[in-house]
């Protein structure tokens, strides 16, 4: 090795001695990062700086535990004065110190140790409360350290400066918009997870470049929004541990189970939780909650996400997992002129409405989604889940009426009309009602013994159409024949969807979270797929119908 660095070696050592210890995405970060990393001729270890650092938290605030040093190692690595490693993932289980990890880290680099001027830093999170508790780490040692510090630090509870830098040290959650033209030399992002979209990131990532050593770091466990920032960082840190071109300069130490199964022994738990060994009161913690989880299954999704760094939902209610929902991410084929069926729902005229067309291809069938939303909604405040990226997509349409018009739904599946052939929508009793007049303007009757020609399938809502599909539900899912392609709000529709099994094993589908959480497009789709059988015959391939007792 040509960087030679003793608490990297100790870790190092510490994890080929104990191999079940550590996740697979660990053992990528040190196979394909960090030991070619050591091995470069071409980059400077700022070991002195380095050893500042650690004396510096061990002095001021405590000792940091062997992975903590670790990373710590990697911020100190340049090549022509520029950090080797501009972004840091750091996800761990809730409970890991990581604000404690962080936040020394951030005061010494304001100070002359480091000795850049004007290194300012900004944590940022969506609450106060994540952006708040990293700084006040800090805010707390230099008070208890009043006359030690109070000539080398401005202190108050907004900001942190020290005299001799003049780097501040501040913390944000106001609109992003007031942010630009900050100039910052590292920003924190705390708890990543519940971000619904760039817009905040992004203004802060551009407050860099304009001071030496720009970095950023993130810190976060697992959460609930699929499809969002998260998801997307996560997946390039993933072709980064793979063995992709790492030009961007990441850093992913990323903690979590790499199976559901290993939630079953206490062992492994370290795997997301690397300080688990440290904290006898984390442990502890961590094992009431894994036997609460176990009699009372509703609480399994927050162990799993929080705890675990799994974000699968409790399998007793979710519809499918994240795995299946994302691998309805493929290409569409070109539909122009094909046959379809179509399929509509919503739960209220002030909400959202969603529409699908189902078509059935090379085995698979494909899923056309639009959603019409009420401006009026009482909800829109709080749904999680980036609706201008759908808006940019076409995904959506924003009505500035004070609900949704009939004719306006209607309207859709007229103009798809002129690109498919649209056999039968299915639609429930209720909207039908609804809806009936203005679809009957456009040669749209419902299915009866009097019109057995109809075009409108009028379905029952609940556990008898529910149950009778839900096989075909789970088969499609488990064998990724289910395409939405382009879609994230499919996606998210599904992954706001749980199942519920009654004691006969009957099925009914509803949504998790009544006002942020929607599933109209899901539902939608449910109603296409009880007349799936009109679609015209299709040669089904790879097909695994085992597990279905078919």
């Amino acid at each position: 090795m040509k960087i030679i660095c003793k608490e990297i070696n100790d870790y190092l050592r510490w994890c080929y001695s104990n191999p079940d210890k550590i996740n697979k995405k660990r053992w990528l970060l040190i196979q394909n990062i960090v030991e070619p990393t050591l091995k470069r001729e071409d980059i400077y270890f700022d070991k002195k700086t380095y050893k500042k650092c650690l004396d510096y938290c061990k002095k001021w605030y405590y000792e940091l535990f062997p992975f903590q040093k670790f990373i710590y190692a990697f911020i100190f690595m340049y090549k022509d004065d520029v950090p080797i490693f501009r972004t840091f993932v750091i996800m761990m289980g809730r409970g890991n110190g990581k604000d404690g990890m962080i936040a020394p880290l951030l005061n010494f680099l304001q100070t002359p140790l480091y000795g850049i001027k004007n290194y300012n830093i900004d944590i940022v999170a969506t609450s106060e409360e994540q952006a708040q508790g990293t700084f006040d780490i800090v805010y707390e040692m230099l008070s208890s350290n009043k006359d030690r510090f109070k000539d080398k630090f401005y202190v108050s509870q907004e900001k942190i400066v020290n005299y001799e830098t003049n780097s501040v040290l501040r913390y944000n959650t106001s609109n992003s918009k007031t942010k630009d033209g900050k100039k910052s030399g590292l920003i924190l992002f705390n708890e990543y997870h519940a971000y619904q979209d760039l817009k905040q990131v992004n203004v802060f990532n551009s407050c860099l470049g304009k001071i030496p050593h720009p970095r950023t770091i993130i810190i976060t466990t697992q959460g609930i929004v699929r499809d969002g920032p998260l998801d997307e960082l996560l997946e390039i840190c993933s072709q980064i541990l793979q063995g992709e071109s790492n030009e961007l300069g990441y850093f992913p130490f990323l903690c979590e189970l790499d199976d559901v199964k290993e939630i079953d022994n206490p062992k492994l738990w370290i795997k997301s939780n690397p300080a688990i060994d440290f904290f006898p009161v984390l442990k502890d913690e961590i094992n009431k909650q894994y036997i609460e989880q176990k009699k009372i299954p509703s609480r399994k999704y927050e162990f799993l996400t929080k705890r675990m760094n799994i974000p699968e939902k409790n399998e007793a209610q979710i519809v499918t997992n994240w795995e299946n929902i994302a691998a309805t991410n493929q290409t569409f084929p070109n539909l122009d002129g094909e046959v379809c069926v179509g399929g509509l729902d919503y739960a209220d005229v002030q909400d959202f409405c969603g529409c699908v067309l189902l078509f059935k291809k090379n085995g698979k069938l494909y899923v056309k989604h639009h959603t019409f939303i009420c401006s009026k909604s009482p909800h829109l405040q709080l749904i999680k889940f980036d609706l201008a990226l759908a808006k940019e997509k076409g995904l959506i349409t924003m009505l500035d009426t004070p609900t949704i018009e009939s004719s306006i739904v209607v309207n859709w599946f007229v103009e798809q009309a002129n690109n498919y052939s649209i056999k039968k929508i299915a639609l429930d009793v209720f909207r039908y009602r609804i809806l009936k007049e203005e679809f009957e303007k456009y040669g749209f009757y419902a299915v009866s013994k009097e019109n057995p020609d109809g075009r409108l399938v009028l379905v029952r809502s609940g556990p008898i159409t529910h149950n009778q599909i839900a096989p075909l539900v789970d088969e499609l899912f488990a064998n990724h024949r289910i395409v939405y392609g382009d879609d994230p709000m499919m996606r998210w529709y599904t992954n706001n969807t749980g199942v519920k099994t009654d004691g006969k094993g009957n099925k009914t589908y509803f949504k998790i979270e009544y006002q942020s959480r929607k599933n109209d497009g899901f539902m939608a789709l449910i109603h296409a797929l009880t007349i799936e059988n009109e679609l015209p015959n299709d040669e089904i391939k790879n097909m695994n119908f085992d597990s279905f007792g078919f």
